[in-house]
């Protein structure tokens, strides 16, 4: 798996879930790598306590009663959560793999078969997300997670029930992701309708293609500039001419002039056929190669030796994120590339049967009651915690 060992600040455990390592962090807080106690993994979000306001537990509360309610094959499900925490936090299912975003960073675009078949599973799942009378508002990148079993879609701290006039935003307040917004959401235009999550797409798979966004410029004022204005035309350079047509109508600058959800599921089917292949094949494709092309750049979780290691446990690592998943998981846990620290001298106690409070300073969780895992993920958590006393910095 991949992760950053814990602190000797992290939380052990939070609500059921025993914290094994950091896979994640943002703005707006951390997210660990967790285990239930009948060992499901999970993308844990917690809040940290310098942004826990009244305002915000309120947006957290929301993401959490948004979660509850969709669902779907591409979309992280909802695990369990505690808005009303001193540290509000939120689980979600465990996707084992990189973010889109990481991964072209990294590995480079899509090929284009691969562009298409993204293009309609991620359309096919919004299509049920908006069934569920909901919108995403910040599909970008870093939120479609690459996992052993095809994409996922995560973080809905922004979404929106399509027919609630609720808001916890000023008027004149704009919240999402530049690089991905639609010009009427970047105009604060109110209700937003379905056509923003149709742009964001097309900002998505544009990323997924070339490397790059629709708009871009110096600076936040220039490319809000930019996609607000009518004349502005998204940079398509470099688009495969099959993806072109989709591609200039899912960005257009008039909602009423991009397709729908469906058509853009068909269309992405066509270019699928028209390269010979049927849409199950391609989304195999798509899988097997994210998968073997995924970043090897974040620490990996020592394994403790096993003769027989348990899959679940050992396969590789959204997240968040990520897991979550998952606001907070925009940016990667920053990986230690320090040398290992050195084996145990003869006679220390197994890392299984060791205190947290050996590996950092005392505090009021070393009295906290340990909820009782497998064996191996206690192996694991407690050599994350060995390793980071000796040699991490976060």
């Amino acid at each position: 798996m991949n992760a950053a060992p814990l602190s000797p600040e992290d939380p052990a455990q939070l609500g059921d879930f025993e914290l094994i390592g950091r896979i994640g962090h943002g703005g707006m807080g951390q997210v660990y790598l967790g285990e239930s106690q009948g060992g499901e993994h999970a993308a844990v979000k917690v809040i940290k306590p310098s942004v826990v306001d009244s305002e915000t537990r309120l947006r957290f509360a929301q993401e959490v009663e948004v979660l509850k309610t969709v669902w779907g094959p591409r979309i992280a499900a909802f695990m369990d959560a505690d808005p009303d925490a001193e540290q509000p936090w939120l689980a979600t299912e465990y996707v084992d793999g990189p973010d889109l975003r990481k991964h072209v960073n990294t590995c480079g675009p899509l090929p284009m078969v691969l562009v298409a078949s993204l293009g309609a599973t991620i359309a096919e799942a919004l299509s049920g997300v908006h069934k569920q009378g909901l919108l995403h508002r910040d599909l970008k990148p870093a939120n479609i997670l690459l996992g052993p079993n095809g994409p996922k879609i995560i973080d809905f701290g922004l979404a929106v029930f399509t027919e609630s006039s609720a808001s916890l935003t000023a008027p004149s307040t704009v919240l999402g992701t530049p690089a991905c917004m639609a010009p009427e959401q970047a105009n604060g235009v109110k209700p937003l309708l379905a056509p923003v999550d149709v742009y964001a797409l097309g900002a998505v798979l544009l990323y997924a293609a070339t490397g790059r966004y629709p708009f871009q410029a110096e600076n936040i004022h220039a490319l809000f500039h930019l996609i607000t204005k009518p004349e502005a035309q998204p940079d398509l350079t470099g688009v495969p001419n099959e993806l072109v047509p989709l591609l200039t109508a899912m960005l257009a600058y008039d909602p009423s002039a991009r397709p729908t959800l469906q058509s853009v599921v068909q269309q992405c089917r066509a270019v699928i056929e028209g390269q010979g292949l049927k849409v199950a094949q391609a989304r195999r494709r798509l899988t097997a190669h994210t998968t073997a092309t995924s970043p090897q750049d974040i620490t990996r979780v020592p394994q403790a030796p096993s003769p027989a290691p348990d899959p679940a446990v050992v396969a590789d690592l959204p997240t968040a994120p990520a897991t979550y998943t998952p606001t907070v998981q925009d940016e990667p846990a920053v990986p230690d590339r320090q040398p290992a620290p050195a084996a145990p001298a003869p006679g220390t106690p197994p890392p299984a049967h060791r205190g947290r409070e050996q590996t950092g300073p005392p505090g009021p969780r070393g009295n906290a009651p340990q909820i009782r895992h497998s064996a191996q993920a206690r192996r694991v958590a407690q050599q994350l915690r060995e390793t980071y006393a000796q040699r991490a910095k976060f």
